[in-house]
């Protein structure tokens, strides 16, 4: 007689990748139930200080610095929080992890739409230079995809989502489904001349955003605010709340449960199958659990790995779909830092108007089908733009008076910055395991990370900066600093691993379909699932990997696999 399940499927999370498996799975006619930690933010309704100007808030944007240091010491490093959104990231104090080796910045969003409210939106197909890196140099273990697996998922998301961008024909940086482009200002327009004319192979271009340029769907072409992180009502930028969540809805086939901490999936061991989770409601602390045909884990690399380590049992001692031992094991985040700020002068009389929520790029070029790298074997790109100071340039240079005032008015002189993200290598000693000595408000063990950086990357740092330098000297700026040192781990906001892809379930946690090889329903489709990290921004790959999983988990249940 068949077993009798609650649902067909359960997904954990309902962030970037959480939102697209509930997506694909409803639309697929299947019985989901989405799990969020946080609570629920409605859109638009949600988004409170979306329209507040600066004198609106408390603290006029800046926010309580006492309750910073003491509450949210780590979110406030974070470049999107402000007062604006300190209520789309965690409260540190609340949700504690431990560091071992290395300091790592871990910045959450624990809410309904996860990191898709905050997100930077930079959405980039990865190439068969990065799914064939591990095969090619021999760090990790290989991808048992490539760029033709993932191509028409691609496809599907950026048609779905909205991406703006523009098509320049690189083979390492492939072009998609583009809206149109938003514009370089003049200076980026003459430095991409200037650059290309000198290094042909080195392509500065519009940065491709997850921010509409042209209607779609009941959401409207963004409106150049740039202030995306509070929550965007127009559905101008991808979100959970904007788009996938909807689109599920409206099937009838999704089941929202809020504030619920997943700490634990339940396993049989006779029939070697997950058969649901279990969870703690916050409202009252009170222990609940629901079973399932299959489970997706999409609560974000770290927590999706954490979940994984926690549900160990008498039959997996050491972690769900860990016979291979390297379950927590070869986190990455991109190594990356401020290559060059330099003057571009000649400008002085050009303006821009609007707030554009994006910035430009420089592909990668480095160790590519030659391998020109000194000292690393991989590659970086430049993200970054050119910017016009402000009057807040007063708050640097020197002057008094009426004269002073009045000249800060105008706008001030153009700056160009390139930052330099490098590709992280997968380490076993890059790890994350539990701390079952200190618990968490929910009475959880505790996340512990060790991570440090190694050799390539600083020396692909260093070739980055000299690199940076060396083009804005030739294109007649004046550099102001540079620096070929890392930020603080965790900084890119990229982290990545800790349930590898592979070949061999010896090595690898997870098969080519993003599915335990331990497990056949349990599949892991966040960014736990990567086996190397490439230089460029991972949340489109996520997504189309995340799409292209829920088919075949579809096809199997279909068939009776599941």
């Amino acid at each position: 007689m068949e077993e009798d399940f609650d649902f067909d499927a359960i997904v954990v999370g309902s962030g970037i990748t959480g939102g697209w498996s509930a997506k694909q799975l409803t639309e697929a006619g299947l019985k989901v139930l989405m799990l969020e930690r946080g609570p629920d933010i409605p859109h638009r309704s949600g988004y409170t200080t979306e329209m507040k100007a600066p004198w609106d808030m408390p603290f006029r944007g800046k926010g309580d610095a006492q309750l910073y240091a003491e509450q949210y010491p780590v979110q406030r490093l974070n470049r999107h929080f402000t007062e604006f959104t300190q209520d789309h990231f965690v409260n540190d104090a609340e949700n504690p992890y431990q560091q071992g080796e290395g300091a790592f910045d871990w910045f959450r969003s624990y809410q309904l739409g996860g990191r898709s409210l905050t997100w930077g939106r930079q959405s980039y197909r990865w190439s068969d230079y990065d799914f064939g890196a591990n095969a090619r140099d021999g760090h990790g273990t290989d991808w048992p995809i490539r760029y033709a697996d993932l191509a028409p998922w691609y496809d599907l998301v950026e048609d779905f989502i909205g991406v703006s961008g523009s098509l320049e024909g690189l083979p390492q940086l492939p072009d998609g489904h583009f809206q149109p482009p938003m514009a370089l200002n003049p200076v980026e327009s003459a430095v991409r001349e200037r650059i290309s004319a000198r290094w042909p192979e080195r392509r500065l271009m519009i940065g491709r955003t997850a921010n509409l340029t042209q209607a779609k769907e009941g959401r409207v072409p963004c409106q150049y605010r740039s202030i995306c992180a509070r929550g965007c009502s127009f559905g101008a930028y991808f979100s959970t709340q904007s788009s996938t969540l909807p689109a599920a809805q409206a099937t009838g086939n999704l089941t929202l449960v809020t504030d619920a901490v997943v700490e634990k999936v339940d396993y049989d061991p006779v029939a070697g199958r997950v058969t649901g989770v279990r969870w703690i409601d916050r409202s009252d602390m009170s222990r609940k659990s629901a079973s399932a045909r299959m489970v997706f884990l999409n609560a974000g690399s770290f927590n999706s790995v954490h979940l994984l380590l926690n549900s160990a049992s008498e039959d997996q001692p050491h972690g769900l779909a860990n016979r291979s031992g390297v379950l927590g094991q070869y986190i990455m985040d991109h190594a990356s830092t401020l290559s060059v700020a330099a003057l571009i002068p000649g400008f002085e009389q050009v303006t821009t108007f609007g707030n554009r929520p994006t910035g430009t790029v420089i592909a990668r070029y480095r160790n590519m089908d030659v391998m020109d790298g000194v000292g690393h074997t991989r590659g970086y790109s430049f993200q970054g733009g050119a910017l016009q100071s402000a009057w807040v340039r007063g708050m640097r240079e020197p002057g008094v008076g009426a004269d002073f005032k009045q000249g800060l008015r105008g706008p001030g002189p153009w700056r160009m910055v390139l930052v330099a993200f490098a590709d992280c290598m997968p380490r076993a000693s890059n790890r994350l395991t539990l701390d079952r000595a200190n618990v968490d408000a929910n009475g959880l063990p505790q996340l512990k990370i060790d991570f440090a950086f190694g050799a390539e990357e600083l020396a692909a740092l260093a070739q980055a900066k000299a690199d940076a330098a060396e083009m804005m000297a030739h294109v007649g700026g004046q550099v102001l600093m540079g620096f070929d040192r890392p930020g603080t781990a965790g900084s890119a906001i990229h982290e990545m691993g800790g349930a590898r892809m592979g070949h061999d379930p010896a090595t690898s946690v997870l098969n080519r379909w993003s599915q335990a090889h331990d497990i056949p329903n349990l599949f892991v489709t966040d960014g736990a699932q990567m086996a190397s990290s490439a230089c460029q921004n991972p949340s489109l790959t996520y997504m189309a990997l995340t799409a292209r999983a829920a088919e075949h988990a579809v096809e199997l249940l279909r068939e009776g696999q599941l």
